[in-house]
């Protein structure tokens, strides 16, 4: 299936010739609209590269069972907002296939896996973490803002059996609020102490007094991360 027919696709295309992808999943409830407006907001400008495309797809909606059952755009269900609860996988690995479409439609528009990243906010970070751990370990990267895995979570176990087996994995940028009522930020820093100790090479920040938000210095730091992991390779 065509990912133009599963998803309300955002973008924001490069300068320049694009030659990398970023894949910028949102939170629970929102849109990749949504998303794009929240981070030109909190950024003054649009996440803009001269080479790469940033993509914001918009997950559909579906019933989503922390919320009684009521519709919401969710990239999968979950139990309950919490860590000490099973994983949804069904719903999970559904979107991991899902999405696998719009990582294949770059691909064939010429952008090989090695540059592209994943990752996102929230909900969208723990989607990018299942998407890039378990299914697309070959990307540049992946980036999680203010989210978290579950204790059980498969990707503990994927991450130490690639590693285990000699085979590479993306580099990881973890960002968490430090105020964070929603995810609290131990859960972020558990999430990180624990694929670090599977052998991910993972960087965790901490944002003093920040809330289950976004803020100007880590899209910043994002920028610059993404820049690391994406160089532009052409000539100017």
């Amino acid at each position: 299936m065509a990912a133009a027919r599963k998803f309300r696709m955002c973008a924001v295309s490069p300068s320049g010739k694009q030659s990398a992808s970023v894949l910028f999943l949102h939170g629970s409830g929102d849109t990749g609209r949504g998303l794009r407006a929240w981070v030109k907001d909190v950024l003054g400008r649009d996440l803009a590269f001269s080479h790469i495309r940033v993509l914001y797809p918009t997950a559909p909606s579906r019933p989503y069972t922390p919320m009684r059952g009521a519709l919401s755009n969710v990239w999968f269900d979950r139990h309950k907002v919490y860590q000490d609860c099973p994983e949804h996988l069904e719903s999970i690995d559904d979107m991991c296939a899902s999405l696998g479409s719009v990582i294949q439609d770059e691909l064939n528009a010429g952008i090989p896996k090695h540059r592209i990243v994943i990752g996102g906010f929230s909900m969208g970070g723990a989607m990018s973490f299942h998407l890039a751990c378990r299914q697309h370990p070959d990307v540049a990267g992946v980036f999680v803002l203010s989210s978290f895995l579950n204790k059980d979570s498969v990707v503990y176990q994927a991450v130490e059996e690639r590693l285990q087996a000699g085979r590479s994995l993306p580099e990881l940028l973890q960002c968490h609020g430090t105020s964070d009522d929603l995810v609290p930020h131990q859960w972020g820093e558990q999430t990180s102490a624990l694929l670090r100790r599977a052998g991910m090479n993972a960087s965790f920040h901490s944002f003093p007094g920040l809330h289950h938000e976004l803020c100007l210095a880590e899209m910043e730091l994002l920028k610059s991360w993404i820049l690391s992991r994406l160089p532009d390779t052409g000539s100017s």
